[in-house]
């Protein structure tokens, strides 16, 4: 079993940055990758970011690509999304989320093996 506990989250305005945290405890698999996923209000739960544990290749989405980046820290076992250049089109509850590899995070339907509580992030305009 693997816990994940995100922080990070909150109010900003457009243009804002936020860095969301998300750090793993329990049994951790020997192979597998974090990420984040978002939920919008109404919406369905999309992909955000991903990156694979040991080889470090990350993967986003189209529309965060050059305004979020995902890093993860290995001694802590945790992963982070930096978060620039906020739209309130952003808007939404960040889960963190661990799979078998990024490709399993990012495909359609997402294969998703553990999930965090998630974070609130409101970017007003």
């Amino acid at each position: 079993q693997v816990q994940l506990v995100e922080s990070g989250g909150g109010l900003v305005q457009a243009g804002d940055s936020l860095r969301l945290s998300c750090a793993a405890s329990g049994r951790t698999p020997s192979t597998y990758a974090m990420g984040w996923f978002r939920q919008a209000p109404g919406k369905e739960r999309e992909f955000v970011a991903a990156v694979n544990w040991r080889l470090g290749s990350t993967y986003y989405a189209d529309s965060v690509k050059g305004r979020f980046t995902i890093s993860k820290d290995n001694a802590k076992i945790t992963v982070y999304l930096q978060m620039n250049s906020l739209k309130p089109e952003d808007t939404a509850v960040y889960y963190c989320a661990v799979g078998s590899s990024a490709w399993h995070l990012g495909r359609t339907p997402p294969i998703v093996d553990y999930w965090g509580q998630g974070t609130q992030v409101t970017v007003s305009s």
